[in-house]
């Protein structure tokens, strides 16, 4: 998607604002336990940009991955080993080696998976992702499978100021959803770009662009590059704002619940796995709250998505957007046709 129509962009905008202003209105509606919907919200959005990310690599350029959930948790652990053990870590010093560190994973994964296709790169991605599950899980100076605890948030700080409370609950809950909003428009931006459409012509035809003289590997190590940065941005926060880490967050199970989110929300339209976030944690939460057999629920809702709406959300979201539109232009023809009738007749 090169062009967003502008009838999506304005419901976009209206749902950030209304996550914008849910603190305003949160007591009112959820009383007690409004706090837990804000603190349940602010991981839904750190979860829209983890899918966000996969759906760089999935629904643009064209490459399923089961391995994604590795850069989501190296990024976290990545944290928890940095940040001293009685105090809060400088922000400015982990988040960009945390970032790095799921960085380069992202280069070496990606340098070795692109030389396949297909199945292959699947269950390549698949295999880099379970060693690291592994390693991690086998590894004592990451607490093993225990996971390990971070005490204290990042600290927001220049000089002797600090500029964000990260241990404020509201605070956190606005970064999370500036960080989303600024995925988003980083993602459409690199779409919209020349890069952007070389990874849209490689899904589409990669014999094609390389006839045409594009390197079409090093686009795509490009693309994983770019998109396990993302996911670690997602996982640094996700490590933040509940202080802990375990090696489940690396495992497959991640990378299919995500992959799961991709495909609700609508592949290949970067705001669709954000719409797919957030519908899949909230069926998530009603399910699980309601039987203990909640995962048999949210299969046959994954299977009735994909058999009603099979462009995810965001397809049924731009076809009822294009209906309207149509429906609206067609009734405006209709008028003006009615009133060049009359005039004629006059």
């Amino acid at each position: 998607m090169t062009v967003m129509p502008r009838s999506v962009s304005a419901v976009l905008a209206l749902l950030v604002l209304a996550l914008a202003l849910y603190p305003a209105y949160g007591d009112l509606l959820f009383g007690e336990r409004a706090t837990f919907f804000l603190q349940k919200l602010s991981t839904i959005m750190i979860l829209a940009i983890f899918a966000m990310s996969l759906d760089l690599v999935v629904g643009v350029t064209g490459l399923v991955s089961l391995g994604h959930a590795a850069f989501f948790g190296l990024a976290g652990y990545a944290l928890a080993l940095l940040a001293p053990e009685y105090e809060a870590a400088n922000i400015w010093v982990v988040l960009p080696a945390s970032l790095a560190a799921s960085a380069l994973a992202a280069l070496v994964v990606g340098a070795l998976c692109v030389r396949t296709s297909g199945i292959y790169f699947i269950m390549v991605t698949l295999a880099f992702g379970q060693m690291a599950y592994s390693f991690i899980n086998d590894s004592a100076f990451a607490g093993g499978s225990d996971g390990m605890y971070i005490l204290f948030k990042p600290e927001v700080v220049v000089g002797n100021t600090q500029l964000l409370d990260l241990e404020n609950k509201q605070t956190f809950f606005y970064v999370a959803l500036g960080a989303m909003v600024a995925v988003y428009l980083l993602l459409r931006m690199l779409i919209r770009s020349p890069f952007g459409r070389v990874l849209v012509g490689i899904h589409a035809n990669e014999h094609r662009v390389r006839a045409l003289g594009y390197n079409s590997a090093v686009y795509k190590v490009v693309s994983f590059v770019i998109a396990g940065t993302l996911a670690g941005l997602a996982g640094f926060l996700a490590a933040a704002q509940y202080g802990f880490v375990n090696p489940s967050q690396l495992g497959w199970h991640t990378s299919g619940n995500a992959l799961m989110m991709v495909i609700l929300g609508g592949v290949g339209t970067i705001f669709g796995p954000a719409l797919g976030a957030f519908a899949f944690e909230i069926l998530h939460y009603l399910f699980e709250s309601a039987t203990e057999h909640w995962l048999l629920l949210m299969g046959g809702m994954m299977v009735a998505v994909v058999l009603v709406l099979p462009h995810g959300l965001a397809g049924g979201l731009l076809m009822l957007m294009q209906r309207s539109q149509g429906g609206a232009e067609a009734e405006a023809e209709a008028d003006s046709v009615s009133a060049a009738t009359r005039t004629g007749g006059t």
